[in-house]
């Protein structure tokens, strides 16, 4: 019997919703030895030790390698946690995935505005200095030439925004060549040097009594070695367009930390005994190690310079690269605004988060340098790197701790038959404890302006994003199911 001798047809089932479609990154484009690099790359080995090991030398002492091997120590504990995370969970939203599938929605948005809001600051840090690196240079080489750093560092910048826009594949080859330019050279210099100094050689920068004011002094400088290694996590937001991100960030992280501390202990050692020991005299060189290179051969300083300039555009790059990408994960799950995760119709790359990621950080150099110019003088690139990277490092040294946290309760919660107790209890605690300490010397009160405000900037910040957190989720509910619903290695 038909359907209109019963009076009428059956009401219309409901049209089922459409399939929510997310913006993909292209998959497959990068290898382990990639991300490898990128992740070196972001470290910027060159960047990191010319400007960060005269100041820990000094804190430290003659055996200020040893703070260089803690340090590397800690940061392998916190490369477990990532490791066992991208295993089990593989996403470019890295720590804000990993945090928000522990803990929920609202520690998700909090993760994604500290960790954006971090990492945009200390990338503020390597753009400003990769115009002033430049500058510093071509100063050394060309008496009187005073060409303005802010203008190399825009077209730096924008030559790097370009080349991250065309593709990760061709970026990431960039990056890595620009890294193993300055490896290649800082290894050749340490060796020069140290085969020159052969005659006064010993073990004395590794001996534990050389450490100034012992255990105080260790734990003073271990945030000064820590920061050496920032950057060792970009291989994590790089997940969905790599080939087998469950192993291969893992073993990218670790292979990346170990390169690492073997590379900062050579040139570490390099440096202190090309200064003889004298640790006042390192402490009073604009660039130790490029001193040590120009008192070595003449020519070996023009390729550390070099060396330095092609440290901060891999870094530059590979930073960018990477932690713009955590952003737009954040702004396609709806952590943060909608348009920040559009990819790039045909190239497939997040275009809207680099640019959005760049052009805040050039706003944030111009108002610190807005604010020199009403306190009376000009920002100089170098001390502003010092001070950016610091607050930025506050806040990302925050994601860190809650990501040690969130570990054990992700695989108690998601993957119960697989916890471990040492891999995803016991190190995760270590890891955590090993975040406070540089956290309290980076907080202790006391410190010179701007530092002492640092503290009080980053709670601030923190208040703020759990108090947006807590709107945003009252409002869209439903973030709490897309928190980790792109896994980088599915259909």
């Amino acid at each position: 019997m038909s359907d209109s001798s019963t009076g009428g047809a059956p009401p219309a089932a409901p049209a089922a919703a459409p399939p929510v479609r997310h913006e993909r990154l292209r998959r497959g484009s990068l290898g382990m030895l990639d991300i490898a690099a990128a992740t070196m790359a972001n470290i910027g080995p060159a960047m990191s030790f010319y400007f960060g090991f005269g100041f820990l030398a000094v804190t430290a002492g003659v055996a200020s390698p040893l703070t260089i091997v803690a340090a590397g120590v800690a940061v392998a504990l916190l490369g477990n946690t990532l490791a066992q995370f991208s295993r089990a969970h593989p996403s470019a939203g890295g720590f804000i995935t990993f945090v928000g599938k522990s803990f929920g929605p609202t520690s998700a948005v909090t993760t994604a505005l500290l960790a954006g809001l971090g990492y945009i600051i200390a990338m503020s840090s390597v753009i400003a200095i990769s115009g002033g690196f430049l500058q510093i240079m071509l100063q050394h080489y060309i008496s009187g030439f005073d060409f303005p750093w802010i203008v190399w560092t825009l077209i730096l910048t924008a030559l790097a925004v370009v080349l991250m826009v065309r593709g990760v594949a061709v970026s990431t080859k960039i990056a890595g060549f620009f890294f193993t330019i300055e490896m290649t050279v800082l290894v050749l210099v340490a060796i020069v040097s140290i085969a020159k100094n052969g005659g006064h050689l010993s073990l004395t920068p590794f001996e534990p009594r050389h450490i100034t004011n012992g255990f105080s002094g260790l734990a003073a400088g271990f945030p000064l070695a820590v920061y050496l290694f920032i950057g060792w996590e970009n291989s994590a937001a790089l997940a969905e367009e790599t080939d087998d991100p469950r192993r291969n960030v893992g073993r990218a992280v670790f292979a990346s930390i170990g390169i690492m501390v073997v590379s900062y202990l050579l040139f570490a050692y390099a440096t202190v005994t090309g200064f003889g020991y004298n640790v006042s005299d390192l402490g009073d060189a604009a660039i130790p190690f490029v001193t040590v290179a120009q008192g070595t051969v003449a020519f070996l300083a023009f390729l550390a310079y070099l060396a330095g300039l092609t440290s901060t555009l891999g870094a530059l790059i590979a930073g960018v690269n990477s932690q713009a990408r955590l952003i737009f994960n954040a702004g396609r799950e709806g952590l943060l605004p909608s348009f920040i995760g559009e990819v790039h119709p045909t190239r497939r790359t997040p275009t809207k988060a680099i640019v959005t990621f760049v052009l805040i950080s050039l706003l944030i150099i111009g108002g610190w340098g807005l604010g020199h110019l009403i306190g009376g003088g000009a920002m100089d690139p170098v001390v502003f790197f010092g001070e950016s990277s610091t607050m930025g490092t506050i806040l990302v040294l925050l994601v860190y701790l809650a990501s040690n946290v969130a570990l054990p309760f992700y695989y108690r919660r998601y993957r119960p038959e697989e916890f471990h107790i040492v891999k995803h209890l016991v190190l995760p605690v270590l890891g955590a404890t090993s975040i406070l300490v540089p956290l309290y010397y980076l907080a202790k009160p006391g410190q010179e302006a701007p530092l002492d405000w640092f503290p009080y900037i980053a709670l601030g910040c923190l208040v703020l994003a759990v108090g947006y957190a807590a709107y945003l989720v009252r409002r869209d509910p439903g973030i709490g199911e897309r928190v980790g619903s792109i896994v980088a290695d599915a259909e």
